[in-house]
C-alpha cells in the first residue's frame, strides 16, 4: 500500500491573513506552517501505517523553495519519503493549475490512496480534491470525519446538517478529511535526525513535463484587489419595551431573516 499525503505550507493560522495590494497574492512572512489540516490528513496514514507493515506513506507538496522546512516536519512525523514541486511559474497558482501539477507529480510518483485536508486554511477553496481526483480518473469522497482504510477499498463517515453518510471508494482512491480527525502527532528527535537522512525529491514543471510558457491559460487573471473595508460601529438597542420589534426589525431589513 502506497499512501500519499498532500500538504501545504501556510502562514500561521494564529496569525493575521492579509493580501498583498499590488500582486494579490496572500502575504508570507517568516512565520509559516504545515496547515493541521494536512497534518491530520498524515496522520491518518501514518497510524495506518504503524498498524499495517510495508505501507509506504509520502507527502506531496507544492510550494515556494522556503516551504522545505515544512516538508522536513512532515518526514520527521514519520512520513518515509517527500516529493516537493518548485517552479517560479507556479507563483500565485489557481487552484486549476494546481490541481493539475499535483495531478502530474502523482502520475510520476504513483499512489495506492491520496488523502489530504478538506480546505487550506489560508485559500479556502474546498474544490481541489474533486478537481484533483478528476484529473486522475479515480473515484473520490470527500470531508470524512471518520476514515477506514482496507486492502481494496477505503471507506468514511460524512457529516451534514442533515445526516451522518458511509461511503466507500475502490482503490485507487482520493479522500479529503475534516478537522474531526485526531491531531497530528509531534516530531521527537529520534523522527527530527531520521529526516535528515530520507529521500525529498525537488521537481520543477520541466520535470512534469508541463510547459511554463503555456500556464497563463490555465489560470484565472486578477481584475482587481483592494483592502477590507473596515468594520462599521454595531447597532445599540436600547429596550424601552418595542426592544423586540426594532430587533426584527433590523435583521428584516438586513436580509438576516
Amino acid at each position: 500500500m502506497k499512501i500519499v499525503v498532500l500538504v501545504k505550507e501556510v502562514p500561521d493560522t494564529n496569525g493575521e491573513r492579509t493580501l498583498s495590494l499590488e500582486t494579490g497574492l496572500t502575504e508570507r512572512g517568516a512565520e509559516n506552517v504545515v496547515d493541521e489540516i494536512g497534518e491530520r490528513a498524515l496522520e491518518v496514514a501514518l497510524a495506518y501505517a504503524d498498524a499495517h507493515e510495508g505501507t509506504e506513506v509520502c507527502v506531496l507538496m507544492v510550494g515556494p523553495p522556503g516551504a522545505t522546512a515544512a516538508v522536513r516536519r512532515c518526514l520527521a512525523m514519520g512520513a518515509a519519503a517527500a516529493t516537493h514541486v518548485v517552479d517560479d511559474g507556479l507563483v500565485g497558482a489557481d487552484l486549476g493549475l494546481t490541481a493539475e501539477v499535483l495531478a502530474a507529480a502523482l502520475g510520476r510518483i504513483g499512489f495506492d490512496l491520496v488523502i489530504c485536508g478538506n480546505q487550506s486554511t489560508d485559500g479556502m477553496g474546498g474544490v481541489l480534491p474533486a478537481m484533483l481526483a478528476e484529473h486522475l480518473g479515480v473515484p473520490n469522497a470527500t470531508n470524512l470525519s471518520a476514515v477506514t482504510i482496507g486492502e481494496a477499498e477505503v471507506s468514511g463517515t460524512r457529516t451534514s446538517d442533515d445526516a451522518t453518510v458511509q461511503v466507500s471508494a475502490p482503490l485507487p482512491a482520493v479522500v479529503s478529511v475534516t478537522e474531526a480527525l485526531p491531531d497530528a502527532r509531534f516530531p521527537n528527535f529520534k523522527g527530527i535526525m531520521a529526516a535528515k537522512k530520507k529521500p525529498l525529491d525537488v521537481l520543477s514543471l520541466a520535470d512534469l513535463g508541463i510547459d511554463a510558457e503555456d500556464l497563463a491559460t490555465s489560470r484565472a487573471i486578477m481584475l482587481a484587489v483592494e483592502a477590507r473595508p473596515a468594520r462599521a460601529a454595531g447597532v445599540t438597542i436600547t429596550d424601552d419595551g418595542d426592544a423586540g420589534v426594532r430587533l426584527a426589525a433590523y435583521l428584516a431589513e438586513n436580509h438576516l431573516i
